[in-house]
């Protein structure tokens, strides 16, 4: 069974930089995609990130040279640094694991999801 636990979430202001921490139990993690997800309210879950089993990296178009992914292999953790953030940018974000190895942006590709962690940047 895979559980992928998120923290680091909190209020910031514009502007502000926040870090997300997610750790992924199982003894294959360094072999598949990790992913992070978020979802305001009223809206659909959306990519945020990617990174494959060799550090290959994808952002949304929004996000990128804000933010950046990586992983930890050796800890089972995955990382998104999150710099100059905006309103837009308020969500709950999640952390997903992949069924393949290759980066990817479809919800439907990612098997294994967080409970989610709440980032709020208030204006």
């Amino acid at each position: 069974q895979v559980q992928l636990v998120e923290s680091g979430g909190g209020l910031v202001q514009a502007g502000g930089s926040l870090r997300l921490f997610c750790a992924a139990s199982g003894r294959t993690f360094g072999a598949y995609v990790m992913g992070w997800f978020r979802q305001a309210p009223g809206k659909e879950r959306e990519f945020v990130a990617a990174i494959s089993w060799s550090g290959a990296t994808d952002y949304e178009d929004t996000v990128k040279g804000r933010f950046r992914i990586s992983r930890d292999n050796g800890k089972n953790m995955v990382y998104l640094q999150m710099n100059s953030l905006k309103p837009g940018d308020t969500a709950v974000y999640y952390c997903a694991r992949g069924g393949g190895q290759f980066v990817s942006r479809p919800k439907s590709d990612y098997l294994y999801w967080g409970q989610g962690t709440q980032v709020t940047v208030s204006s």
